[in-house]
This record gives C-alpha cells, sequence and structure tokens, in this order.
C-alpha cells in the first residue's frame, strides 16, 4: 500500500476515536518487534483503546476498510503471536494496555472482574489487598496482562495445583470480528445455557475474538507455606519424590519444578547475588524446587514434613535440601527459578522448545535427549527445567561452536524436529504454555491431524469470516 493511502486510513480511523488513542507505528516501534527480536511487524498505526466500546469502534472500522488487527497484551510473548505480520492487507497493532481496570472484587463469590490491559501483578496484588490469591505465578508478570496470558491460556508456576488460566476464569467480555460485544462476567460457577463460547476465546491467540475484560476466579490466601530447593541423588529420584509428595500432601502440593544442572549453573554464572541454596558444594545433575502450602495454620504440617523429607533422605531420592525459613528466603528461592531464562538469555543463543509429556514419559524422554543430541551433535549442551508437575519443560539446546550460518541452521532445525517428533510420538505436545503464535504454524500443519485443522479452520470462518483477527498466527495456510 502507497504511504498516501495509508495516511488517509490513518486520518479515518482517528476520526472515529478520542485524541491520542491513534499513534504511528515510528513513535511506537518497541511495539512492532516481538520479545525475543525474532520478528519485526509492521502496520499503518498502534491504537491505545480505553474502552471496550472503544475496541468495538475499531473492529467496526477495519472490517469496513479490510484492515487486519493483530491485538497485543505486554509484549511479552515468545512465539510471535503478538507481532502484527500475516496476509497482504494494510495492518493494525491493537494495544490493550490501557484498558487497565479493576471493575470489581467479590469476596464471596471468590472472583474479581479486570479488563485486559492489566498486569498479573496487579491482579495478584489487588487479590491480596482483599485477603485472597489471584493464582497465576509466572516470571513475565510485571507485565504481562490479563489478555495476554488468556490468549495462550498460560499455566505458569501452580498448575499442579490450580490450573491453567481456562480453570481459573469464571467469563469472559469480547468483541466479535463484527463489532458486537459478548459478555458473561456474573461469576457464576454453574451455567449450563448452551455452547461456552468463552473456551473457545482463550487459547485462540486473538485469532477468534479479542478478549476486553474477565471475570477470574479469587482463592483462599496460605496460611502455612513451605518452599524447598531439594538435591536429587539421580533424575529417577524426581518421579519418586512427586508421586510420594502428591500421595502424602495431596493438592497441597502448589509446585514442583525441575532444573537440570546446565540451567542451575547459568543462573548462578550470568544472575547477580544467585548463591545455591545448598551446604554441599556443586550443582546437583538435578534439582527440584517444592512448595506446600495450606489455607489452614501448620497444625501439625511441619512435624509431618520434617518426617517426609527424613524419609526421602533414606530412601535416597534427596542428597541435600533447603527449606526457606522466612518470606525474604522464599523469594530468594523463587528468584533463582524465575532467573531461567534470562539466564539462558545472557549465556547466548538457544534453541527453544515448550513442550509437554505425560508424566510417565519426562524421564524417558529425558534420557533419550541425553543418549541422541550429544552423539549427534558433540558438544551439545541441554539446558531443561520446567514445570514437572504438569509435564511441561522448557528443553533447550545450545549448539557447539564452530559452525556457520548454514550449518547453524540446518542443525537448529534438525534438533528441533528429532525433539518434537519424540514429544508427540511418546504422547505429548510441541507447545504446552507459550502458544503458536508465528513461530510453530508449520508445526500445527505437521502433527495436527487433517480433521482437526479442519475443524479449526471451519471455526474461524465462522467466527472470522473476513479473516481480519491476527492472520498468519496458530493456522497454517491450506495447501
Amino acid at each position: 500500500m502507497v504511504s498516501e493511502q495509508k495516511k488517509e486510513l490513518v486520518a479515518a480511523l482517528q476520526a472515529e476515536l478520542p485524541e491520542g488513542r491513534v499513534v504511528a507505528p515510528d513513535e511506537q516501534s518497541a511495539l512492532l518487534t516481538d520479545w525475543r527480536g525474532r520478528y519485526q511487524g509492521d502496520a499503518i498505526a498502534v491504537v491505545f483503546p480505553r474502552t471496550t466500546a472503544e475496541v468495538a469502534a475499531v473492529v467496526a472500522w477495519c472490517r469496513a476498510h479490510q484492515v487486519t488487527i493483530t491485538p497485543q497484551g505486554g509484549n511479552t510473548g515468545l512465539c510471535g503471536g503478538a507481532t502484527p505480520l500475516g496476509g497482504e492487507r494494510p495492518r493494525l497493532l491493537l494495544n490493550l494496555q490501557r484498558l487497565d481496570r479493576i471493575r470489581s472484587l467479590d469476596p464471596l463469590g471468590g472472583f474479581l472482574v479486570a479488563e485486559a490491559g492489566v498486569t498479573v501483578a496487579a491482579l495478584q496484588a489487588a487479590a491480596a489487598e482483599a485477603n485472597r490469591l489471584f493464582a497465576l505465578s509466572l516470571a513475565s508478570e510485571g507485565s504481562a496482562t490479563l489478555g495476554g496470558v488468556l490468549s495462550t491460556n498460560a499455566g505458569g508456576v501452580h498448575v499442579v495445583r490450580y490450573g491453567t488460566m481456562r480453570a481459573q476464569v469464571l467469563g469472559v467480555e469480547a468483541v466479535l470480528a463484527d463489532g458486537s460485544v459478548v459478555a458473561n462476567l456474573s461469576g457464576l460457577r454453574k451455567d449450563n445455557t448452551g455452547y461456552d463460547w468463552r473456551d473457545l476465546l482463550i487459547g485462540a491467540e486473538g485469532t477468534l475474538g479479542i478478549i476486553t475484560a474477565a471475570a477470574v476466579r479469587l482463592f483462599p490466601r496460605p496460611r502455612w507455606q513451605q518452599t524447598v530447593w531439594v538435591a536429587l541423588t539421580d533424575l529417577d529420584a524426581a518421579a519418586a519424590l512427586f508421586v510420594a509428595l502428591h500421595e502424602t500432601f495431596g493438592d497441597k502440593l502448589t509446585a514442583f519444578e525441575l532444573i537440570g544442572r546446565t540451567v542451575f549453573e547459568l543462573v548462578l554464572r550470568h544472575i547477580p547475588d544467585a548463591r545455591a541454596p545448598w551446604q554441599a558444594e556443586g550443582v546437583p545433575e538435578w534439582a527440584a524446587l517444592v512448595e506446600l502450602s495450606d489455607t489452614a495454620p501448620a497444625s501439625g504440617l511441619d512435624a509431618l514434613t520434617e518426617s517426609f523429607w527424613g524419609e526421602t533422605f533414606a530412601n535416597g531420592w534427596v542428597r541435600d535440601a533447603a527449606v526457606a525459613l522466612s518470606e525474604q528466603q522464599r523469594v530468594r528461592f523463587w528468584q533463582l527459578r524465575e532467573s531461567a531464562s534470562e539466564a539462558q538469555q545472557r549465556e547466548g543463543v538457544s534453541i527453544k522448545h515448550d513442550i509437554a509429556l505425560p508424566l510417565a514419559q519426562i524421564v524417558p524422554f529425558i534420557r533419550a535427549g541425553e543418549a541422541h543430541l550429544p552423539a549427534r551433535f558433540p558438544g551439545v549442551r541441554i539446558a531443561c527445567f520446567g514445570h514437572f508437575g504438569d509435564g511441561n519443560l522448557h528443553y533447550n539446546c545450545f549448539l557447539p561452536s564452530g559452525l556457520d550460518r548454514a550449518d547453524r541452521a540446518a542443525a537448529a532445525a534438525e534438533v528441533t524436529r528429532w525433539i518434537h517428533d519424540e514429544v508427540v510420538r511418546r504422547g505429548g505436545s510441541f507447545s504446552a504454555e507459550h502458544g503458536i503464535g508465528l513461530l510453530k504454524v508449520k508445526e500445527m500443519a505437521r502433527y495436527k491431524s487433517d480433521a482437526e485443522l479442519a475443524l479449526m479452520r471451519r471455526i474461524k470462518a465462522a467466527l472470522d469470516p473476513d479473516g481480519l483477527f491476527n492472520p498468519g498466527k496458530v493456522l497454517p495456510e491450506v495447501g
């Protein structure tokens, strides 16, 4: 599209909205690049609506002018889903960060209603003020927004107890492709009145509708908590320990994070003031960060956990353990885990994989990777960590040095193909919590059945017949 046509379109859009809502893309260039710097998008304008009505007006205008829309929250996504790329039509970036109101909080009903631009950290703080818990916790919570974590059905570190975002949402408000608004924000736990369209929008990455607000569940705040870094004797001990924790503590098991030696060493190397939590020297081959919590006071739980951890030493699963003795120490323990991605980024470029496996397949998969990848690519370093409790691993690889660009690209493609093939062969998924975006569209074509893809396309055609919403994301092109 020539420059004059773009100017005319932008001027027409500016006339539809209050002053300051429509911004030239060169004034917000950072928002056109994804968080990893992998994709550089372009748009005729960046729009910052402040209300659902303004979002609806933008969508109606875009439909009339056949301008496509990429919705964006905090721009913390890892697969390019919020970057305006795809299709030949002019594109608009719709940033929702200014929809930032918490509309209501109902302690009795156990939910709050917030707009899409509210950050996860702000949701946590609002819940805490009411002596409640918003359970999602993830490293990017200071900038990730409610709309963004809903669009990818984010999980975070507490899925083992509270579930993904889909399990934590009671209703949503959204703008559809014709500019109409649908809303169900009453917080009802039971409502069997037809199709649950809410679940179609959650995890759809803005390809079916634009979520503008949601009613999210709140939980009682824990009154007792224990956070422990465990140095495991071997990988099998991780599975044995998880089973024993679940059998002993049930839903008091809040988190079970696995971290391999390579990742822990990178955290200690690159993160200022990071210290290993154990007395013994050296980093274990495998470690686990375990968190237990209960809404009741300790009332015997301290004695039970002391006995339990003693048994893990006797069983040969654990060679060292460090228990957080204060909230400050608990925060430091979690900082070690949450710094894993940053530490890898500082180390250099790695090939990243966000995979999910049946729990019984996690150890066999890791062992298969340890056998295959170093044999095929001598010098490769495997950086494995993640949410063992829900089967989600971040399985990343640093290729050996000395490869030229072409050989590195070929090696990266082969590594990813082997990992994804192996995961799917074992009944797993090549995308666990980061979504599909632009990055994994080809994987959808490879691993999803023709019937599944056809069903998804029928849903897309029904809800977005003009293909306005986030083109190029999630669904591969036909042919």
